[in-house]
């Protein structure tokens, strides 16, 4: 037996010892079958054996390298796509005067390379992508000239490509090293492997410019930077773009998600027609979209997304008759869409979002042509008109179809039941009116459907739980009424409905979602009764047996009877109603908040990167759920952010992510924390992995300056605060304060307000952030506060911060925030804990404060406050300064603020209005202060 080729059967199974017993046997082909279990170390007894291919099956267990070098005939290895763990054995380098190709891709190898790999001289084909091998390519490997094919992309490697690379490989056909954690700057001798035809570099760290001339590689069809550093954000970034012009069978070009600048050069049009594929997104580019695109008539994939272009879509788009996916968002593109868009007919993603376009009827008028659209998302734009019913009819194919933040008006069409295949459907965030039909109950595979913030009104459909795969559900924020249909209940993948701010009412139901507080929001909905406890809605009344019969009397009344006036009055109303609904309507919706679904969705494999695998010396903070990493993320410009990490084995963890997402995405506020994205996944090694995004506060957070460290006199003072600064940080978080209480949809009680959630930015300005505790409550509407709070729900703040009421079991309330910020006041202030040592028995910080408000203040002030050379160096620890005691008075008025907030009793404290508007004051008072010492020292 001289060649066995069973490949691409259905075999399963082992490799029988027995093929051991083939002494002759040279070619041994068994690839894409089913085969399992281990490689059988015997076939190191055929020894005339030239090629084994076990490519594509179910292999496992270690390579038996060890007793295949002693194949000396040995040219190729194929194994490929198995289960193969362990790591490459040194003795690879035994077969250097046979091996010519080594396939070991898709696996599960680990550890570093060998440096006997470098002994393989005749190596034409490595291909080792795709397992877990990491460390740096020893130096040697890039010696062996006959290389052809190199590829070792998704893995961990890290270092620098040698800079004479081209050189020393001048026979290089393919170089792929994606994936990786590679840096430096480009290899510009690559332009000497004149036969190079394939080159990614894509998903790395390498920076810089991209040589002008890399179009000497003549022969280049494959060419993908995405994802690294390259560039400058500076116009002469794109240079090298002309070179390429040289490049006639380039058929893929990707330089997306890097740091390019400039506008897009015109020569850019001269590329190669053979272009399939142009990916320029995520980048720093600006200026217009040039004419010219329309030469790519073989163009399938174009994408622009994520720049700051600007202008009209170039009318020669419509010459891109193949193209099937078109990605414009996140730019300012404006204008109205040409009509000839769509010439494309097998064009089946298209996204516009988050742009200036404008103009009506854009699905007769534009989007009708697209005949195979698939995904569709036009959100964030200023797209007015209906949604066409015959649109909805001849576009069954749509998977997702996003027209969020928009002037869309008129009624959703019963067509919507035509969308069969539809998954993501969301129509947030315009002027829609009328009554939900019942017809979405046909779009069987929806899994998130939006319908938040819009006029729409009637019941609930019952026949909505027929859906089968329904995991988010919104429909808050409109006009809904009746009661919340029990068939909900049954809904079992469903883990998020929010229909609050309707006016829906009845009996809670209490099973399914609804047994879940943390997955459910009704608030707003003052007609809602019963429900499990933590909703904190009051109990349905009892109804008593001897009034049952009258009172079905009075049901079928005050059903039957409207309900019978509606029907013989509908005609007649109908046009009245929807005219003055219509005049109801503000366009004023266009500047509500973005969801935190609209937030980018960051991998794990992402922050992994982006915070050097979570490594401890990238951790700035821990928390009762998690912890804190600095990271950078390299796609997005480098840019800083704070990572927090849920450790969801701690209780509470998985509640604390869902309402610091809750809270904070319908908020934006200069003084509160920005959550720029999420990442929820079973990407990690354990189950669950969940995090929140945060712009990196390059100051800290404010415990750190309130009380610095103590070991020298000059660590003590480079933290220190003085007292414009201080004033200037407790306005910035009384104005956070004043916005969540008052300026929300819903009041947000952030129930955790103390210094280390307190963040700073460089200029020193105050962020308020983590949310994790943070509740929102309806709007108080003829209640009284202790009222409305009333409940056996005790929060979880802060010891020395928590508010007193909290302790008997009162909800969270806004008058809780209130001490909270009182609490801090005076510690800004004092410099002294509420939980310092020498607050004992009955004496607290606010009591410590309370006693020697009116003769002995300067006793309690922080010394900081009074260090030479800032501000007030003109102020002693006395009290006494050039200008009379004013600045003390500033700080007695301080310090007012502070106890009164910290009231005992919630009615007693001040409304958070009060204290922006006070703060202020004392600050003018403080700023005439300095004014006129200025002028006194002149």
């Amino acid at each position: 037996m001289r060649s066995i080729q069973l490949a691409e059967n259905q075999f399963h199974g082992e490799i029988s010892q027995e093929f051991g017993r083939l002494f002759r046997l040279r070619v041994f082909n068994l690839s894409s079958n089913a085969i399992g279990r281990k490689i059988p170390a015997n076939l190191s007894y055929c020894a005339e054996m030239i090629v084994i291919d076990l490519t594509s099956n179910k292999l496992e267990g270690k390579i038996p390298i060890d007793q295949l070098s002693n194949l000396k005939k040995l040219k190729g290895i194929g194994f490929s796509k198995n289960n193969l763990t362990g790591e490459i054995p040194s003795s690879i380098g035994n077969l250097s005067s046979s091996l010519i190709g080594l396939s070991l891709g898709f696996n599960n190898l680990e550890g570093s390379l060998p440096l006997e790999m470098g002994f393989l001289k005749r190596l034409v084909q490595l291909f080792l992508a795709e397992n877990k091998l990491s460390g740096i390519i020893p130096a040697s490997i890039f010696n062996s000239s006959a290389i052809t094919f190199f590829s070792v992309a998704g893995n961990s490697f890290h270092g620098n490509l040698p800079t004479n690379i081209g050189l020393t490989l001048p026979n290089l056909e393919a170089l792929a090293v994606a994936g990786n954690n590679f840096s430096g700057n480009f290899p510009t001798s690559i332009t000497n492997a004149s036969g190079l035809e394939v080159l990614d570099l894509s998903e790395n760290k390498f920076a810089g410019q991209v040589p002008a001339n890399l179009g000497d590689l003549t022969n280049l069809q494959f060419l993908n930077l995405e994802e690294n550093l390259f560039g400058g954000n500076s116009t002469g970034d794109l240079d090298f773009i002309a070179s390429l012009t040289n490049c006639s069978d380039l058929s893929a070009f990707s330089l997306s998600y890097n740091n390019f600048g400039g506008n897009i050069p015109k020569v850019m049009a001269n590329l190669s027609n053979q272009l399939t594929a142009l990916d320029l997104g995520g980048n720093q580019l600006s200026g217009t979209i040039p004419q010219g695109f329309g030469n790519f008539v073989n163009l399938i994939q174009l994408g622009l997304e994520e720049n700051y272009l600007s202008g009209v879509i170039p009318r020669d788009f419509c010459k891109l008759q193949n193209l099937q996916f078109l990605s414009l968002d996140h730019n300012d593109l404006s204008g109205q869409i040409v009509s000839t868009l769509c010439n494309a007919t097998t064009l089946y993603y298209l996204d516009l979002s988050f742009n200036q376009f404008e103009g009506g009827n854009i699905f007769d008028n534009v989007l009708m042509s697209c005949q195979n659209l698939q995904y569709l998302d036009i959100s964030q734009n200023n797209f007015s008109g209906i949604i066409s019913p015959h649109f909805l009819e001849t576009h069954s194919s749509l998977i997702a179809m996003v027209l969020s933040e928009n002037s869309f008006t008129g009624s959703l069409p019963p067509e919507v039941g035509k969308l069969v295949h539809l998954v993501n459907f969301s129509v947030s965030h315009n002027q829609f009116a009328g009554d939900i039909p019942i017809s979405l109950a046909d779009c069987s595979d929806l899994e998130n459907l939006y319908m938040e913030a819009n006029f729409f009104q009637g019941p609930i459909p019952p026949n909505l739980a027929s859906w089968k795969s329904i995991q988010q559900l919104d429909l808050s924020s409109n006009n809904l009424t009746g009661p919340i249909p029990r068939e909900l209940e049954k809904l079992q993948f469903l883990s998020y409905l929010n229909l609050s701010y309707n006016d829906i009412e009845g009996e809670i139901p209490n099973t399914g979602i609804f047994s879940n507080a943390s997955q459910i929001s009704l608030t707003g909905n003052k007609k809602l009764c019963g429900g499990i406890e933590e909703l904190e809605f009051p109990p349905c009344p009892v109804i008593k047996g001897k009034n049952r019969g009258k009172l079905k009397v009075v049901i079928l009344l005050s059903i039957v009877l409207p309900a019978t006036l509606l029907v013989l009055g509908a005609l007649l109303l109908y046009s009245l109603v929807h005219r003055k609904r219509e005049r109801r309507m503000v366009a004023g919706f266009s500047s509500m908040p973005t969801r935190v679904n609209k937030l980018l969705r960051i991998s794990y494999h992402e922050l992994h990167r982006a915070t050097s695998g979570f490594s401890p010396e990238n951790l700035i903070g821990s928390g009762n759920f998690g912890a804190v990493y600095k990271g950078r993320l390299e796609k997005y410009g480098n840019k800083l952010v704070a990572v927090k990490v849920l450790d969801l084995q701690k209780n509470g963890a998985l509640k604390s992510f869902k309402a610091e997402c809750k809270a904070l995405r319908n908020i934006r506020h200069r003084n509160l924390v920005s959550i720029m994205s999420y990442c929820s996944s079973i990407d990690s090694k354990s189950d669950e992995f969940k995090a929140l995004v945060y712009e990196f506060m390059e100051k800290g957070n404010l415990d750190l300056w309130l009380h610095p460290s103590e070991t020298t006199d000059q660590a003590r003072s480079s933290r220190s605060l003085n007292l414009l600064q201080k004033l200037n940080i407790a306005i910035d978080v009384a104005s956070a304060l004043q916005y969540l209480h008052d300026h929300c949809e819903a009041e947000i009680v952030h129930c955790d307000l103390k210094p280390s959630n307190i963040l700073l930015d460089n200029d020193l300005v105050a962020h308020v952030g983590d949310f994790g505790l943070a509740r929102l409550l309806p709007k108080p509407v003829n209640t009284s506060s202790e009222q409305r709070t009333s409940s056996t729900v005790a929060i979880k703040g802060a010891i020395g911060y928590a508010a007193p009421e909290y302790g008997m079991g009162l909800a969270a309330s806004t008058q809780g925030d209130v001490y909270s910020y009182g609490i801090l006041l005076l510690e800004m202030i004092t410099g002294r804990r509420p939980t310092d040592d020498i607050f004992v028995g009955d004496l607290d910080l606010h009591n410590y404060v309370n006693g020697v408000l009116h003769e002995r203040v300067s006793e309690i002030v922080d010394p900081l406050l009074f260090l030479e050379g800032d501000e007030n160096r003109n102020m002693t620890p006395g009290g006494k300064n050039s200008n009379g005691g004013k600045e003390m008075e500033c700080i007695i008025s301080l310090l007012k603020i502070g106890l009164k907030c910290s009231a005992r009793l919630p009615n007693d404290r001040m409304h958070m209005n009060e204290v922006v508007r006070k703060l202020h004051l004392i600050k003018d008072v403080f700023l005439g202060v300095r004014v006129h010492q200025e002028n006194l020292e002149a």
